[in-house]
């Protein structure tokens, strides 16, 4: 089963990483100066990873592969890595519908 894990970044920021079952990190979250903002998120990515229309497929300048997940405003609540090739990418985005609904949160803030 994956999990969330809340970081303090050296800037004094919260961020999440959703970690799959095998402790890759498939999610990460933009830097919040709240760790209440932070927690928001994680319930914002629980709610809206079950939802394909709010991942956005992306391809970089470079030719590797990344999606965002967007909250019901069209903020990015979380981008991914970049990936080798759609495909791989596609996996990610089903890892996270699979992995964020029922996801724990490990708080190492």
């Amino acid at each position: 089963m994956g999990k969330f894990v809340i970081t303090k970044r050296t800037n004094g920021e919260y961020q999440f990483n959703l970690k799959a079952g095998n402790g890759q990190v498939i999610l990460t979250s933009e830097g919040y100066v709240a760790k209440s903002s932070c927690e928001n998120g994680i319930e914002s990515v629980k709610k809206n990873a079950q939802d394909d229309s709010k991942f956005e497929r992306k391809t970089s300048k470079n030719g590797k592969y990344h999606f965002s997940l967007k909250a019901s405003n069209g903020q990015i609540i979380g981008s991914s890595e970049m990936y080798e090739s759609a495909a791989a990418r596609d996996n990610g985005i089903e890892s996270v519908k699979k992995n964020a609904p029922d996801a724990d949160t490990d708080d190492q803030s």
